[in-house]
């Protein structure tokens, strides 16, 4: 598959996909408390994307074997992927939300780390060093750079907390498809890789772990945990290359960075 560079219908469309799926972080956080179960999670983002927004909820059935739920909802361990449950959230859990919304076929594709009650100061500082990550990862985007110069400054900045970053997941390109060419590593060396054009879409979405980088998939086929059982914190967000800079396409209202970024 080759990238795709978009089609200004296309981006408003991925535009309108984008903000769908940063509302539905939006909408979840006040549900995100002691006691809750992840499939209510499920439930209530499920419902919220199909009757409020009229969009479909892209992980629902996708890949083989198809993925149950509407939502990944990745506690304390789970590095991605993770299966809502009937588990219910306890006090000081970390918590990422992935979720990816399609709306007139396009799609918007983004993930939060939430906290259940009072976290750890080392799981705060975590989830801190990760959004850093992905908000230094988003500011090299422009036409002319290098996937590499993004995964570099990615790992720089994890590595340099004594943090590691997960190699066998990434980002992707996006749009019509839910995963698109090209693949976007967390990790690399400047000036290498994909060179970056006006009007693709991707996004970034670094896995940090507070252990090592090692991983491990569960008999579920999709749970991936980290090996040490150390803690893992994701950021994600779906990004548009602009003529002179990037435009993040699913930014929420409780972020300080700037949706349009020009250089």
């Amino acid at each position: 598959m080759t990238i795709t560079i978009k089609t200004p219908e296309e981006i408003e469309k991925m535009r309108v996909a984008g903000r769908l799926a940063a509302d539905v972080l939006q909408m979840i956080g006040p549900f995100v408390k002691k006691g809750v179960t992840t499939d209510e999670l499920n439930q209530i983002c499920h419902d919220y994307i199909v009757n409020e927004q009229q969009g479909v909820p892209a992980p629902l059935n996708y890949g083989n074997p198809p993925f149950p739920k509407s939502i990944c909802t990745s506690v304390n361990h789970v590095i991605c992927h993770g299966i809502p449950s009937d588990k219910k959230l306890k006090d000081g859990d970390i918590i990422n939300i992935d979720v990816t919304v399609i709306k007139d076929g396009y799609h918007g594709d983004t993930s939060k780390m939430f906290v259940v009650g009072k976290p750890s100061i080392m799981a705060e500082r975590l989830i801190k060093v990760t959004q850093e990550s992905l908000y230094l990862g988003i500011k090299l985007v422009k036409p002319g750079a290098k996937l590499g110069d993004i995964g570099y400054v990615i790992q720089q900045h994890a590595e340099k907390h004594n943090y590691s970053i997960v190699r066998e997941y990434c980002g992707h390109g996006i749009g019509a498809n839910f995963h698109e060419e090209p693949q976007v590593v967390h990790y690399g060396r400047p000036n290498t890789g994909v060179e970056l054009k006006e009007g693709m879409c991707f996004t970034i979405e670094p896995m940090v772990n507070a252990g090592k980088r090692y991983s491990k998939v569960l008999p579920d086929n999709w749970t991936v945990v980290t090996k040490d059982r150390s803690l893992s914190a994701q950021w994600e967000h779906t990004l548009l290359v602009t003529k002179d800079g990037v435009e993040i396409l699913t930014l929420r209202d409780d972020e300080t960075i700037d949706r349009v970024i020009s250089h």
